[in-house]
């Protein structure tokens, strides 16, 4: 006997939604609103020109002073997390803010250096609360420990290089945060982008005064539309060189 099924009228077949690129960070990831003032921009609101989004959406929720402790502390990352599902990706880049000071009554934001399991307990002056403070790595591995646990996958970035110059090269951050970051990474066996290397790499060729000029307009750390639009460039350089990582499948093609 042969059984047919008949669609009622105005059935539809539903869609699998589209995966979500998620980005968290500071202020070189999303300057202020993401609105562009002051001339300023971070890199994730020009990462839409790097991907399809057609079949991809970005989401930018880094935010301006955070520190990869800060996000944390503030509920931010609370707010991300609720959002994620499996199948989405998140892109974690901290580090510029995690040298301030651990306690004080400005940011107190800092995080103690290194990827190991030290703590120093606090009695936060600006907060007025009491609170543990971790290594920079302790967060970073927090933040893909959660993802994982939603089954997101995380792409971790080293910080982008500052408009910081020593004999003629851009100064690295190889020997702390850029280190750090790709350590946690591998602790967790989440993938790793050095974006440190690869803008410095880009800056060396061009040169500081050319550097300065294009992509640099109140400090050293803040780009313009340009900066902001190469180190887009740069993330989707680094996620093309990522191994066995499907995000890559979802970048534009090549222009012509």
């Amino acid at each position: 006997m042969t059984v047919l099924f008949v669609l009622s009228p105005g059935y539809a077949p539903v869609e699998k939604p589209k995966p979500t690129i998620f980005l968290i960070g500071d202020s070189t990831v999303k300057n202020g609103s993401g609105k562009g003032e002051g001339g300023l921009w971070g890199w994730g609101d020009y990462l839409y020109t790097q991907f399809d989004t057609s079949k991809i959406t970005i989401r930018n929720y880094a935010l301006g002073g955070r520190s990869s402790r800060t996000f944390i502390s503030e509920g931010l990352w609370d707010d991300v997390l609720a959002k994620l599902r499996p199948g989405d990706y998140v892109l974690i880049q901290f580090g510029h803010n995690d040298s301030s000071p651990v306690n004080d009554e400005s940011r107190a934001r800092g995080t103690l250096k290194g990827i190991g399991g030290e703590t120093e307990d606090i009695d936060n002056i600006l907060t007025k609360k009491h609170e543990t403070v971790h290594t920079y790595g302790w967060y970073i591995r927090k933040y893909i420990s959660d993802a994982k646990a939603k089954g997101v996958i995380s792409i971790v970035c080293s910080p982008v290089p500052r408009n910081i110059w020593g004999d003629g090269k851009v100064i690295r951050a190889s020997g702390d945060y850029a280190k750090w970051a790709k350590e946690s990474a591998l602790a967790e066996k989440a993938y790793f982008t050095d974006l440190n290397e690869i803008i410095a790499g880009k800056y060396d060729t061009l040169g500081e005064k050319e550097v300065t000029s294009k992509f640099f307009l109140a400090d050293h750390t803040h780009t313009n539309e340009a900066g902001a639009k190469i180190n887009a460039q740069a993330v989707a350089e680094g996620i093309k060189q990522l191994k066995g990582c499907k995000l890559k499948e979802f970048l534009s093609p090549p222009a012509p």
